[in-house]
């Protein structure tokens, strides 16, 4: 394990800089095999959980969703108050913001960064909830990935980038996930469904929060203060893979679902605009959730 650290730790400083040391000894964040395992085992269960569900019944899980999505919009919506208030007042530039400025500011937004790298976590949730209620449908590339790959990303952003620059992309994503989470927590009770409108707009929040985390990312670029180039360069092709994937979903899910019923209504067919037919929901109307 010790051995295995100093690798780590001789790869990453070769290429970012020196590990940060204000964060010794905070949950997880020591070595990385805890948070590597942890990812393999929320892969584990990505890949047996449907198998073990095939021929059992569904879950409804609708009392806990409510909680559980209530419980992530209050964790975003604090951790998206931290961070604004604490770059607000400690004068955080928007161009580019190193990692040591004033103490007492960057220990707040470390702080709110760190519940920001837990909740990665704790959002593995969204997947298991899909499983036990057995819409695997919803299980995509684009789902995995996201979930995986952020949980292990922000382990090393806690560990050399811990404030700064670092700062903007999570503010941003919190605010999304108030958003997000909210909307999945109130049609978790079917009676409030039909006053949601607004699922489709959050594909398109998610979507100006990549494109403007890589322009504030480039500006670093532009005018660098000392924050880690390799870095930036790293996050914005994080990002260009996040608008690929999705911006595909967005058309595969919205534009050719609203050709399609174009198509219905023009050819006589009988299915309703909201994908119903004979009260049963459409296949090819299945809303994909994407976070």
């Amino acid at each position: 394990m010790e051995d295995f650290n100093r690798k780590l730790n001789s790869y990453f400083e070769s290429w970012i800089g020196p590990r940060d040391q204000r964060l010794q000894g905070w949950l997880l964040l020591d070595n990385y095999p805890p948070t590597f395992a942890l990812t393999v085992v929320y892969l584990l269960i990505v890949w047996l959980g449907p198998k073990y569900m095939k021929n059992r019944p569904a879950y409804s899980c609708r009392g806990l969703m409510v909680i559980y999505n209530l419980g992530l919009t209050l964790l975003s919506f604090y951790m998206f108050y931290e961070l604004g208030s604490a770059i607000w007042f400690g004068g955080y530039h928007f161009y580019c913001q190193n990692t040591h400025s004033l103490p007492e500011m960057d220990n707040k937004v470390m702080r709110a960064l760190w519940w920001y790298y837990f909740s990665k976590l704790i959002e593995f949730m969204d997947t298991f909830f899909f499983i036990l209620r057995k819409n695997n449908h919803q299980i995509t590339f684009l789902h995995i990935y996201h979930h995986a790959s952020m949980f292990n990303i922000w382990w090393f952003v806690m560990n050399w980038i811990p404030c700064g620059h670092s700062y903007f992309g999570a503010s941003l994503n919190s605010f999304v996930h108030v958003v997000m989470y909210s909307y999945y927590g109130l049609s978790a009770v079917p009676s409030l469904r039909p006053y949601l409108w607004w699922k489709k707009y959050i594909t398109q929040l998610q979507l100006v929060q990549f494109f403007l985390t890589m322009f504030q990312t480039y500006c670093a670029v532009l005018w660098p203060c000392g924050f880690p180039i390799g870095w930036l360069y790293f996050q914005i092709s994080y990002m260009v893979t996040l608008v690929v994937l999705f911006s595909n979903f967005y058309i595969q899910t919205y534009k050719k679902r609203s050709s399609s019923r174009k198509t219905d209504h023009q050819n006589g067919s009988p299915l309703s605009t909201n994908g119903h037919a004979n009260g049963k929901e459409s296949a090819a109307h299945k809303k994909l959730r994407v976070d």
